[in-house]
């Protein structure tokens, strides 16, 4: 007997593949903050008709990672109390999270990930390629979330996660700061291989709480203390 369901089609929809390269230039810091979104612009540049970046435009903005501006759509522009919030739902959730995962890791095949993308981002460095030390910075987030099994916690971080890429693209153009996440990153990859839960969250903390001080360099000293000022380069 011929089932009535129809095979389900598996290659990605024009709609879904306008989704990911839109998002991906907007997370990788190609479009910068404060910038318009040119809805025909962006077509021709996909070679698509304006109907699928229009769909994609809403749903990138009920997601949270653009804002709507008059009849078009902008990157946002995250100011001081932005950043203070995000910071302080990381610092409240990841320390907490790579304790767990100290305890997860299984020998040298489990902390080889974290290893393997930690050399891709000193390797990186001293090649002066910030785009390839973000990649790789990506990579090693995604080992230890990849880790995570409570799937409840993992939707908390996501919801944050996209604005946590358009703020590395802002800071990670420096060499100086790349230094300070290698050397941060460094500490908790050696707490995850010694399975101390204790030492990999108190590094994770002392690692987020270096990136918001220099989050606050970016902006300026002032700007955490009118919310006026934000990152619009």
């Amino acid at each position: 007997m011929a089932s009535p369901l129809k095979m389900i089609d598996r290659r990605p929809s024009l709609g879904d593949q306008v989704y990911a390269s839109l998002r991906d230039s907007i997370r990788s810091g190609r479009f910068k903050s404060g910038q318009p979104l040119q809805e025909a612009a962006i077509a021709s540049d996909l070679g698509v008709s304006r109907t699928p970046v229009r769909e994609v435009l809403a749903r990138l903005a009920s997601e949270g990672l653009i804002h709507p501006e008059g009849r078009s759509y902008i990157v946002p522009v995250l100011s001081a109390p932005d950043i203070e919030d995000i910071y302080e739902l990381r610092l409240m959730v990841e320390p907490e999270v790579m304790r767990k995962v100290a305890g997860l890791i299984d020998g040298r095949d489990g902390i080889r990930p974290f290893r393997t993308e930690l050399a891709a981002m000193v390797a990186a460095d001293e090649a002066g390629d910030a785009t390839a030390f973000t990649e790789a910075n990506y990579r090693f987030r995604d080992a230890w979330l990849s880790l995570e099994t409570n799937k409840r916690l993992l939707r908390v971080i996501e919801q944050y996660s996209d604005h946590v890429r358009l703020l590395r693209a802002i800071t990670l153009d420096d060499p100086a700061t790349r230094k300070i996440v290698i050397k941060g990153l460094r500490a908790v990859t050696s707490a995850l291989a010694a399975g101390d839960g204790d030492a990999a969250a108190k590094a994770m903390r002392t690692h987020l709480e270096q990136a918001l001080r220099i989050l606050h360099a970016e902006i300026g000293t002032g700007a955490g203390e009118n919310g006026d000022d934000g990152i619009s380069r």
